[in-house]
């Protein structure tokens, strides 16, 4: 009886243990979205910022810590604009965590050349962090990801390339479409509020004529704002694209003096299913090209 006692409980030990699933916490969406896909039911991903809270400055919360206090992965954004997610890490006090930088290999756009100083603003010094907006750099995230997971999980090893090479796969047909509907707007040339859309725009070429914020964190004077009005007339923008946790003011301002359509969108996908990374460009592309043009 002992023995099938015994027995009985190593069994349940190895069920338990090939049913666990790896905890992924993340400062994005966007990184708690890929792990979910390249993961799969091996993974149980989460994010601590949302799409509608600016990712710059996010209030560090004991709950914050708790969660990450039992994950296996942390997925970072880096380059300084997740700078937050380190008192978190910090204070959970988790040992066998996980901490994955996922800006590695990406070719990083907007260095700064030379020093950076207080009076140019919210300048990050390794350049713009905003890098999951290009569609191609999800893929080497992706392959990032997939790395880190395979360490933590190695019988899910053959499972995760699996993935990544059907992510990587839908990576490029997307883009392919993308970029054909992106091809059919007449006026690529947009106005944004704050340098969140360099990548989209290097991706689907696109160009920003000028930001609502004068530098990068400060918020628009007067004659800023009509010098906008001047460049939007003069150049014909029909677009400007608003996050939703800055001002509105300024876009509105210039949706009055102009007719420029104001698009409230989140430079982060709105939540972390698999196919919520994806879903996130069709609605950014759809939104650019519904602006009526004149």
């Amino acid at each position: 009886m002992k023995k099938f006692t015994l027995l009985a409980c190593l069994v349940l030990l190895a069920v338990h243990s090939a049913l666990a699933k790896i905890t992924v916490g993340a400062s994005l969406p966007d990184l708690a979205s890929i792990a979910s896909y390249i993961g799969g039911d091996r993974v149980d991903a989460f994010s601590i910022a949302r799409s509608t809270s600016d990712p710059h400055s996010v209030e560090v919360l004991p709950s914050y810590m708790v969660r990450v206090s039992r994950a296996d992965i942390y997925l970072k954004v880096g380059l300084s604009l997740d700078q937050w997610a380190d008192q978190i890490i910090d204070g959970a006090r988790n040992s066998k965590l996980r901490v994955v930088d996922c800006a590695r290999g990406i070719t990083i756009l907007e260095k700064p050349t030379g020093e950076v100083d207080a009076s140019m603003g919210d300048v990050h010094p390794e350049g713009n962090p905003h890098y999951w907006l290009d569609p191609r750099n999800g893929a080497i995230i992706a392959e990032t990801i997939t790395e880190a997971l395979a360490v933590v999980d190695p019988a899910g090893e053959s499972t995760f390339k699996a993935n990544l090479a059907k992510f990587q796969s839908e990576t490029t047909s997307k883009v392919e479409t993308w970029k054909a509907g992106a091809s059919s707007i007449p006026n690529k040339t947009i106005v944004t509020y704050h340098s969140s859309w360099a990548y989209l725009c290097h991706a689907f070429d696109f160009a920003v004529a000028s930001k609502i914020e004068p530098i990068p964190g400060i918020p628009p004077t007067a004659s800023h704002l009509a010098e906008l009005v001047k460049v939007i007339r003069e150049g014909h923008i029909t677009s400007v694209i608003q996050e939703p946790y800055f001002s509105d003011d300024g876009a509105n301002y210039l949706a009055r003096e102009t007719g420029i359509k104001v698009l409230k969108l989140a430079p982060s996908c709105s939540d972390t299913r698999s196919e919520s990374y994806f879903d996130h460009f069709d609605r950014i592309l759809d939104s650019l090209r519904s602006v009526k043009q004149p």
